[in-house]
């Protein structure tokens, strides 16, 4: 019984995470919960890192940054939609039943 050589990541959601029925597993809601955080983070430090290119290419180009730039410009407004913690941008399957007022 040794160590590992390398660590393994369960990069997917969980396999018996069932979208039409999220609270009958709460286990199973909880790991997809911090898949879902695990991916957010994953994108907002994508943007972050794009971000920190397109200041150096703006500080090099200088007056050209406008040709020179445009690619990370379009990366960082790609890597930026849909961004966002709030409860809009969650899956439909997170929101919590309808309350039907009558």
């Amino acid at each position: 019984m040794g160590r590992k050589k390398t660590v393994e990541f369960d990069e997917g959601p969980p396999d018996d995470f069932d979208p039409n029925n999220p609270y009958a597993d709460p286990v199973a809601m909880l790991e997809y919960r911090e898949y879902l955080v695990r991916e957010k983070w994953i994108q907002i430090e994508t943007a972050k890192i794009i971000r920190e290119r397109l200041k150096w290419c703006y500080r090099i180009e200088g007056v050209n940054h406008l040709q020179k730039c445009r690619h990370l410009v379009e990366q960082y407004l790609e890597a930026t939609r849909g961004i966002g913690w709030g409860k809009d941008h969650r899956p439909i399957e997170l929101h919590g039943p309808k309350k039907v007022v009558e």
